[in-house]
């Protein structure tokens, strides 16, 4: 009985901490391109479906603050496009920009397409690593009953999680990071093979993105010499 008032108590707070930024993306007027001065490691920032980059202003803030340039890509508009299509987006947007050694920040179906950018990265080798905040490498069993194709890819059995969980090569790069309880992928978000997986001692989907560990293992992923990982 603990156990579930306790979740319950998550899933509210979850939903409440999404309300809020849903409804400062949509008031925000910032331009994205006041973010990309800086002389550190470069940050792309990857949200979640039905997500704005403007959904994550916290930790684009705090990074670009510690002088990091920061790259979002209004193109992904709300990241309902198919995994292959926005992973493809992603790469071209990286070599426009001649970028070298970024560090990816991906939240939920963000990871996946990052992961993905990783895969058609192999050769240029643009992309150093990820941090990938509650994403669904493995599926959600929740994703079996949408109706929308934009959710139904969450499901174990499509082709877009069956396919990248072949993918094991990029796995070592990826840091990934999740609650205790997650309302929209109870099955978790560890990553098999990957350089660090963080389960944190909260829940939620959307809240843990405020959890102090994340804005310090993207500083740990963007700062720390790689020989030092």
């Amino acid at each position: 009985m603990m156990r579930l008032l306790r979740n319950a108590a998550w899933w509210v707070r979850d939903y409440l901490y999404a309300l809020r930024w849903q409804v400062n993306a949509a008031l925000g007027r910032t331009d994205p391109r006041e973010f990309t001065t800086g002389d550190l490691t470069p940050v792309v920032i990857l949200p979640g479906v039905y997500e704005t980059w403007r959904f994550m202003t916290p930790l684009i803030t705090a990074m670009h603050e510690r002088g990091h340039p920061v790259h979002v890509l209004p193109v992904l508009r709300r990241n309902r496009r198919p995994v292959d299509e926005a992973s493809a987006i992603v790469v071209e947007y990286l070599a426009q920009h001649d970028l070298h050694g970024c560090v990816l920040l991906a939240h939920s179906k963000g990871g996946l397409v990052g992961k993905r950018a990783m895969v058609r990265d192999t050769d240029e080798r643009r992309i150093d690593s990820m941090l990938a905040v509650a994403t669904p490498f493995g599926g959600s069993r929740y994703g079996r009953v949408m109706v929308l194709p934009s959710l139904r890819i969450f499901s174990p059995r499509s082709a877009t999680i069956v396919a990248l969980s072949k993918e094991h090569e990029v796995n070592g790069r990826i840091v990934s990071v999740y609650g205790q309880f997650d309302p929209h992928i109870p099955e978790g978000s560890e990553l098999p093979g990957a350089a660090k997986s963080v389960r944190l001692d909260t829940g939620g989907h959307f809240r843990v993105l405020a959890h102090p560990r994340v804005i310090a293992e993207l500083i740990n992923l963007s700062e720390e010499p790689q020989a030092a990982r």
